[in-house]
């Protein structure tokens, strides 16, 4: 299970006003979960499986918009392929790996964990993890499960990852949300000790608005907050000296994509600003220094004696 030690806590009004004088030596890590946009969970029109390869794709196109953005602005940032996606299209996969990106697992099937059984789960990671690392001919280390779905009815989900050979997950979102959500877990990097190994958890990034935790810094969150705001609150968790975890998929950059049905308020969720993200992650890039997890892990994981022995 998850332990909740103490750590700091990055509240609304924790900086001073000259915060756009911030100076910080903590990177930030960017992510892109790589899916296409009929993988939006939790929806009774969302495709089976075994639709999904009769179904126009866009994530070629909208991935390559995304690596392109990365190489004008000289970063690498961390990749989690889902399994499926790497197998249809394992020339993305090697695009990433040729212009320095970190290759990730997001999983085979794009299922939420909690709607898993354990068996199902380790078959899963553990398939991703293989055809990944055959696809990059690279290592792959880290792990990311399909909407932030670990949460108390996963007690086992750390001890079958380390079992299946991953080193750290970036699934924790200390936060309630829709589906998943642990408010009160750790909002660090730290680590987590099984009797299969240890994972380095890197959750992702909240800041607290009164009492209550906020995401600002990826999905629909980012979406939806002006950039004023985004970018305060990074330089909040910054001061703390705490990274700033940065997500994005590559449907949120494509205004056109096809619709599934949904409610309205879900609706707003999928699609609000899907025009402003490119606008928006050009900026991220602009005013943060950003790393991939792997990078940050061997640079700043002293910091919080990520790696020692268990």
């Amino acid at each position: 299970m998850i332990g909740n030690p103490p750590f700091p806590v990055v509240t609304a009004g924790s900086a001073s006003r000259a915060e756009s004088a911030v100076v910080t030596k903590t990177p930030s890590i960017f992510s892109v979960d790589v899916e296409d946009w009929f993988h939006i969970l939790g929806l009774t029109s969302s495709p089976k499986m075994d639709a999904w390869s009769r179904l126009p794709s866009r994530v070629e196109r909208n991935f390559r918009l995304l690596l392109d953005i990365f190489s004008h602005k000289n970063v690498q940032v961390t990749c989690f392929f889902l399994g499926w996606i790497a197998k249809r299209y394992p020339h993305l996969v090697q695009e990433a790996v040729k212009r320095g990106h970190e290759i990730a697992s997001h999983g085979y099937s794009h299922r939420l964990v909690y709607e898993m059984s354990r068996q199902q789960f380790a078959d899963d990671v553990s398939h991703a993890r293989k055809l990944l690392e055959d696809t990059a001919g690279t290592p792959v280390c880290g792990y990311r499960c399909p909407g932030f779905s670990v949460d108390e009815r996963t007690p086992w989900f750390f001890e079958e990852l380390a079992r299946a050979g991953y080193q750290y997950d970036s699934s924790v979102f200390p936060a309630t949300r829709e589906h998943g959500g642990m408010r009160g877990a750790p909002a660090i990097p730290h680590t987590v000790k099984q009797s299969t190994g240890r994972i380095i958890e890197f959750p992702i990034t909240v800041a607290e608005v009164g009492l209550r935790p906020f995401c600002f810094f990826g999905g629909g969150y980012l979406r939806v907050f002006p950039y004023w705001l985004i970018r305060t609150m990074a330089r909040r968790v910054l001061k703390a000296g705490l990274p700033v975890v940065f997500y994005v998929h590559p449907r949120e950059v494509d205004p056109t994509q096809p619709r599934l049905s949904m409610s309205i308020r879900r609706r707003f969720k999928s699609y609000v600003n899907l025009a402003k993200t490119e606008t928006k992650i050009r900026r991220i890039l602009d005013d943060f220094p950003v790393t991939t997890f792997q990078q940050f892990r061997t640079g700043c994981g002293a910091r919080w004696k990520l790696d020692e022995a268990s």
